[in-house]
């Protein structure tokens, strides 16, 4: 980080540019990303001493620490304006005036008049920087918004306290009171797994601090909120930190803080754009491109059905149906070409924690977690162990899914005109004209060691067809929607993101790719009885598999209890078996309910900015418009204005339950 002296840091205010910087001595750190209505400042959070003065010291580290606002600045760092103090307050407390900024009883006699000095002249300048930069704003937008943010001891309290402390009795309470009665009420809504949380006014502390009464006296339209939070997030007396409940915590403070700033902006400034996300920086900030150029060079390329399907499927077919079914097939798999281990070290190794914005750290941090157990999985192809990771990476099929799945087996068929059967030449000349129809610049090849009827590989930005395929017309139809308008389209969404994690795709990518082609199929108009019922097989297949391990058994239930033909019981069979036993394939119902819900809802388009994840949808929506992430250019044309459709296949579509309706949509109700 740079260093600036202060005249540098005023000069660089009063002209309006983004920079950050320390002061000179290391005691002072700002940064403006962007010039926005509100500021943040920790003015506690440090524990610096000059070494002179530790020595003078009467007090141990551990005594200071109490009284210091350890890790406060973790509360603001996303934000784009923000003050953070590096020295101890018993160096010079900056919430105490001029003449008693030193805390008498902390010193040794010896402190000389000299050493006082000092740190005098630190206040002073802090508050000669702060107040360049209340005025700048107050000049930019009419009126500023100053957060005042600490950390509290509550250690050696008798009573309970809340998390939350806002002290306002410098507040002018009739004038801002619609401000502080919505922070109580955001603050209210945090959530903290296994902590109660209880925003007050003025219970513990009044916000007679002397930064309120200094800002007051000087600018007649800025609010100071002084906010102390509880430090529930780590052990006071030894100093350890609990990390799981700082960036829990850290992450939904900052959505408090954007939440007032916009309302304070509409309200009370000037400011033209003044949603959530104007209060946040549009610039993307280095670390966070530092950390993603440092995943994709390690994970791109990790293509999960590469090491998943079998390299000998033909042998092994025509062996088992030479048996009549008896055979237990015996698959083969490409051994992993990367060493697990070193792979899950340069993984953790990735410095994540730089990120100071905690919505997209804990973004990255899901990826890298995810990514930790898909290898888990791959180095497990074929033995004994995949079945056990398959699951943790996929899950398995829940009642309801086996609910939904039951349900459709047991609809009644609709009859559907007979179309002829579309030869795979004729398919791929179809994939090339729709591609051509959307823009897309991607390849259409055949392939004869395909599972599936039809797959992207994004690697390769090509559609790869199974050759001697044949289908009916309108399956033709879906599988040109699914492929083209969704698999495709974001992977080349995601190929024109500066932030390459939506190519390496987010923890939940399978269930939401899933989920989007197979709802496009229905808002194309293309969507089956018949379809639905094979997305219901895959959840029963999955279930067999669970429940007996066997290939044979999976085999003989879909054909002789369900009706499926030989071949394809055969290829849901293998679908299922492949690898020692791969759950992914529940996921094709299960995402459809949750695409059909979420869409119902909200605004679902974003999901396409490349391989997205359903519970990422609220920070991504937040990242395109900071202007970090571009807008997709590839979506469906249905997704606007569905097709008509048959009245029965809507009953059916709308009758999916969704078991995870709460998690994404909670965040939306906020």
């Amino acid at each position: 980080m740079q260093k600036l002296s202060e005249k540098q840091i005023i000069a660089k205010i009063y002209a309006g540019e983004l920079f950050e910087c320390e002061l000179e001595d290391g005691s002072v750190e700002i940064k403006i990303d962007a010039y926005v209505p509100a500021i943040c400042t920790a003015i506690h959070a440090g524990g610096k001493l000059r070494p002179l003065l530790r020595s003078l010291c009467l007090l141990s580290d551990e005594e200071r620490r109490c009284e210091e606002d350890t890790y406060a600045e973790s509360f603001i760092q996303a934000m784009p304006v923000t003050l953070i103090t590096r020295d101890s307050r018993y160096e010079y407390d900056l919430n105490r005036p001029l003449a008693k900024c030193i805390h008498s009883k902390t010193w040794n006699k010896n402190l000389s008049k000299k050493e006082r000095g000092k740190s005098i002249d630190k206040h002073q300048c802090f508050y000669r920087i702060l107040d360049a930069l209340v005025g700048e704003v107050e000049r930019r937008f009419g009126s500023a918004l100053v957060f005042d943010v600490h950390a509290y001891n509550h250690l050696n309290i008798d009573r309970s306290t809340p998390v939350f402390n806002i002290g306002t009795e410098q507040v002018d309470t009739e004038r801002w009171f619609s401000l502080i009665d919505r922070l109580l009420s955001q603050l209210n809504k945090i959530n903290l797994q296994n902590l109660p949380v209880e925003a007050r006014c003025n219970n513990v502390f009044y916000g007679r601090g002397y930064m309120v009464s200094h800002i007051n006296s000087r600018f007649a339209n800025t609010l100071v909120l002084p906010i102390e939070i509880k430090k529930i997030y780590m052990d006071e007396l030894k100093g350890e930190l609990y990390p799981l409940v700082l960036r829990s915590l850290s992450e939904q403070f900052k959505g408090v803080l954007t939440d007032i700033s916009s309302l304070f902006a509409r309200r009370y400034t000037s400011k033209r754009k003044t949603a959530k996300a104007s209060m946040l920086s549009e610039q993307l900030d280095p670390l966070i491109l530092k950390v993603d150029r440092a995943l994709f060079s390690l994970a791109k390329g990790l293509e999960t059905l590469h090491y998943i399907n079998p390299i000998n499927i033909q042998i092994e077919k025509r062996s088992f149906l030479k048996s009549n079914g008896r055979y237990e097939p015996v698959f083969k798999y490409r051994p992993l070409e990367l060493d697990p281990f070193l792979f899950r070290k340069s993984l953790y190794d990735i410095p994540v924690d730089s990120i100071r914005d905690p919505s997209i750290q804990r973004l990255y941090r899901s990826v890298i977690d995810g990514l930790s157990e898909k290898i888990g999985m791959l180095v497990n192809a074929g033995k004994p162990g995949f079945l056990y990771e398959s699951l943790k990476y996929y899950g398995e099929p829940t009642p309801t899914d086996e609910d939904n799945a039951q349900f459709l087996l047991h609809a009644k068929d609709i009859a559907f005109k007979k179309e002829g059967l579309v030869s795979d030449s004729e398919l791929k000349q179809r994939f090339i004209d729709e591609a051509n129809k959307y823009g897309m610049k991607c390849k259409v090849e055949f392939s004869s060691k395909l599972v599936a009827s039809a797959m992207v590989s994004n690697a390769r930005r090509a559609v790869m067809i199974s050759k001697g395929l044949s289908m009916p017309e309108i399956e033709v139809r879906a599988l040109v929607e699914h492929e083209l308008g969704v698999h495709m389209a974001t992977t080349l969404n995601s190929n024109a993101q500066r932030l390459k994690v939506f190519s390496l795709g987010l923890p939940g990518n399978t269930l939401t790719q899933e989920g989007l082609a197979i709802l496009n199929e229905y808002h194309s108009g293309n969507m089956t009885l018949g379809r639905l019922k094979t997305l219901a097989l895959r959840v029963v297949a999955v279930k067999q598999m669970l429940k007996y391990g066997s290939f044979k058994h999976t085999y003989a239930y879909l054909h002789e209890e369900e009706g499926m033909p030989v071949d394809k019981a055969f290829g849901l069979s293998l679908r299922v078996h492949r690898g020692g036993g791969f759950t992914k394939d529940y996921l094709y119902l299960n995402g459809v309910s949750r695409a059909l819900s979420l869409h119902k809802h909200c605004d679902i388009r974003n999901l396409y900015v490349g391989k997205t994840g359903f519970d990422f949808l609220p920070v991504i929506n937040e990242m395109v418009e900071r202007q970090l992430v571009e807008a997709p250019k590839y979506y469906p044309v249905y997704l606007d204005k569905p097709a008509e459709t048959l009245p029965v296949l809507e009953y059916l579509m709308g009758s999916i339950q969704d078991g995870h309706r709460s998690t994404v949509l909670e965040n939306f109700a906020i």
